[in-house]
C-alpha cells in the first residue's frame, strides 16, 4: 500500500539513489528566497530562467531534481527540462530535498 502511494504522489524514483548517481539539485525560487535557505550544494536557478539556462543544464550530462518552496514552481521546472531531454524529477519543497543530502 505505502509503494502505491509513493508512486501516486512521489516521483516514482528513489531520489537518494539518484543522488548517488550524482544528481544536482536546482532550487527554482528567487534569489531573495534562496538566499533565506536552501540545500547546501544546490544551483539557484529561478523558474524564469530555466529556458535561458537549457544548454547549461543538458551539458552537466547528470540526473537533475528540482526544488523550490512547495512543490509547484519545482514541478513545472522538472516538466519543462524533462521536455527539453534532461532527466529530472521534482522533490517539492527544499526542504525536503535537503534530506538527500
Amino acid at each position: 500500500m505505502l509503494g502505491f502511494i509513493k508512486r501516486l504522489f512521489g516521483p516514482g524514483v528513489d531520489l537518494a539513489e539518484k543522488m548517488k548517481e550524482g544528481a544536482i539539485i536546482v532550487d527554482v525560487r528567487g534569489p531573495g528566497e534562496y538566499a533565506g535557505g536552501h540545500v547546501k550544494g544546490s544551483k539557484n536557478i529561478p523558474l524564469g530562467n530555466i529556458n535561458a539556462k537549457m544548454d547549461t543544464i543538458k551539458k552537466w550530462k547528470k540526473p537533475v531534481i528540482t526544488c523550490c518552496a512547495s512543490g509547484m514552481r519545482s514541478g513545472s521546472a522538472a516538466s519543462i527540462l524533462k521536455r527539453n531531454g534532461v532527466e529530472a524529477y521534482n522533490a517539492g519543497p527544499w526542504q525536503k530535498a535537503d534530506r538527500l543530502v
